[in-house]
């Protein structure tokens, strides 16, 4: 299998992602940038279920259909043991606001 030659955004991307890690070695600004994710999460929930209300769409069925998505979606990326990267940190914690979001909108409609 020939391996691809990586381009300028690949590697963009990957010194993304180790100056983030550098950046986050102080606890404060670790857990500011995790509660931002979180907080990020809880709004696309509640936009998402605000958005599939206003289209009249099955508000049950557009909130499976995403949570899968949601729970497949860091299954795939977490597949190795040990701990968690800065990365899988915020999507998983994103992850969680988003369903608090689903729940949330869903028990307004109660």
């Amino acid at each position: 299998m020939r391996r691809l030659q990586s381009t300028r955004l690949q590697s963009q991307w990957g010194e993304a992602i180790n100056r983030l890690e550098l950046w986050t070695q102080n606890p404060w600004r670790r857990l500011s940038l995790l509660a931002i994710a979180l907080l990020s999460g809880f709004l696309l929930g509640s936009a998402v279920t605000s958005v599939a209300g206003v289209l009249s769409q099955m508000d049950p069925v557009a909130s499976l259909i995403v949570v899968l998505g949601t729970e497949f979606t860091l299954r795939r990326v977490r597949r190795s043991g040990g701990s968690w990267t800065l990365p899988e940190q915020l999507l998983d914690l994103s992850r969680i606001g988003f369903l608090y979001g689903l729940f949330l909108e869903a028990f307004k409609l109660i």
